[in-house]
């Protein structure tokens, strides 16, 4: 059992309904499995262009995630 105490208004907000399953958080997830899975092969078997395609699929699957969030279709900002 924890010694540390906490008080009521010590507790984070509760988060909203849709945490983590908006269209933003979904396109995001997909972007970077894909692009880890693409990377991973393209250093297990030594093809470096494949791995720079993974690199550049995260950085877009990164951008349009903050992107569609932009657009109201991510989890809301507090």
């Amino acid at each position: 059992m924890s010694s540390v105490h906490l008080e009521p208004q010590d507790l984070p907000e509760v988060a909203p309904h849709n945490h983590g399953r908006t269209t933003a958080a979904w396109a995001t997830n997909v972007g970077l499995v894909l692009a880890a899975l693409l990377a991973s092969v393209g250093i297990a078997i030594p093809v470096w262009p494949l791995v720079w395609v993974g690199v550049g699929i995260a950085v877009v699957s990164i951008a349009a995630g903050a992107a569609l969030r932009a657009l109201g279709h991510g989890q809301p900002l507090q």
